[in-house]
């Protein structure tokens, strides 16, 4: 039974994951010019890999048992990272468990989040019609969002916004009533943030933090010396601008290679590909992208239940907003908040969450279909 099963997994969409897989390792190489990171982000992948297996061992609608559980999981993993965490780059994200190197507690509750939810949002089916039925969807939601914000890490608590948006309006949710919300969202994270630089009033975010949010709109404002605000950004832009349509290859970017890019093997391995790979990588990258995400939306066609649609449509949302963030602060469109492209920047925490999504996408696919014996 079990190998008849997978033998029905959808080989367009892993032949597509590991050319993008395979794709970043080469990237990789090249921004770092170092083994050591290279051989990291293999054992990264094939630690994932190994999780992916295991989770398609199981029927993904089993894990609807545990959603509750997960949930407080998340829950307490936020609260110990701020309690014990290690501070990095001015975010309070990492953790270490014993003799475990540190990881990231926001990436993998993402995918908790998402199973979580989903049984919730199953259980709400038909009653999310007016602001009172979907008030406690963004408290269950709102509770993980607040913690991540505390760290802080804006940039990742954003992308806890776009799940939350995306699943509910798949569970059925009045769209009016989401856009009113979402257009208030908006609204006050522009007045919180007009009010704090003209008036000093507080925010949850250290001054330098918040600038980053808002340089994108003139790097060059504050982007002198290699410590203005607007540095990232205007070294982005130039790497991007130097690689022309072809670029001018592997190992040969000047902006890489000179290490004028900042956190070229993570924030920015975009702009790597943009230098080195031209015009023609960078839309090969998006390419890529846009097929693996259509097909996991094919896929959710064949989920046997709403539960299975809507963890589909939570992971496409998380993976569609990295990939929209990443990109954009890497062309100056988005403001700089240091999420990962998905399985091409180095990162543990991130290429887990990531190969896990991809598993339960592969649950959902290869148990919704029926087996001819």
């Amino acid at each position: 039974m079990q190998i008849k099963r997978l033998k029905l997994i959808d080989r367009p969409f892993i032949f597509i994951l590991f050319l993008i897989l395979g794709f970043g390792l080469i990237i990789l190489a090249s921004a770092t010019n170092s083994d050591y990171y290279l051989k990291k982000q293999i054992l990264f992948i094939f630690i994932g890999i190994m999780m992916a297996l295991f989770i398609l061992r199981y029927d993904y609608s089993q894990f609807e048992k545990y959603s509750f559980i997960l949930y407080v999981i998340s829950i307490v993993l936020l609260v110990a990272v701020l309690v014990f965490g290690e501070e990095i780059r001015g975010t309070k994200g990492w953790i270490g468990i014993g003799p475990l190197p540190v990881f990231q507690p926001a990436e993998f509750t993402k995918i908790f989040l998402i199973v979580s939810f989903a049984s919730y949002l199953k259980n709400k089916k038909g009653e999310l019609n007016n602001l009172a039925q979907i008030l406690p969807c963004f408290i269950y939601m709102g509770i993980p969002f607040l913690l991540i914000v505390m760290q802080p890490d804006l940039g990742t608590a954003l992308v806890y916004i776009a799940i939350t948006l995306v699943m509910m309006f798949f569970a059925g949710a009045n769209p009016r009533v989401l856009i009113t919300i979402l257009l208030t969202i908006g609204l006050t994270i522009a007045l919180a943030l007009f009010l704090h630089f003209q008036y000093g009033t507080w925010l949850p975010l250290e001054d330098y933090q918040l600038r980053r949010l808002t340089i994108f709109l003139n790097p060059y404002e504050d982007g002198q010396g290699g410590r203005g605000i607007g540095w990232n950004t205007i070294q982005s832009l130039v790497a991007i601008g130097s690689g022309g349509l072809l670029g001018k290859g592997l190992g040969n970017g000047t902006q890489v290679q000179g290490h004028f890019l900042p956190e070229q093997h993570t924030d920015f391995i975009y702009a790597v590909i943009g230098e080195e790979l031209g015009f023609v990588g960078a839309a090969f990258v998006i390419l890529l992208y846009a097929g693996l995400i259509l097909r996991a939306v094919y896929l959710s066609s064949d989920s046997k239940d709403l539960y299975g649609t809507l963890i589909i449509a939570g992971i496409t949302s998380m993976w569609l907003f990295h990939i929209f963030e990443n990109i954009g602060m890497s062309i100056g469109l988005m403001p700089i908040t240091g999420i990962p492209l998905p399985f091409l920047s180095y990162g543990g925490s991130s290429m887990f969450t990531n190969l896990i999504a991809a598993a339960l996408i592969l649950s959902i696919n290869i148990r919704g279909r029926k087996i001819v014996f």
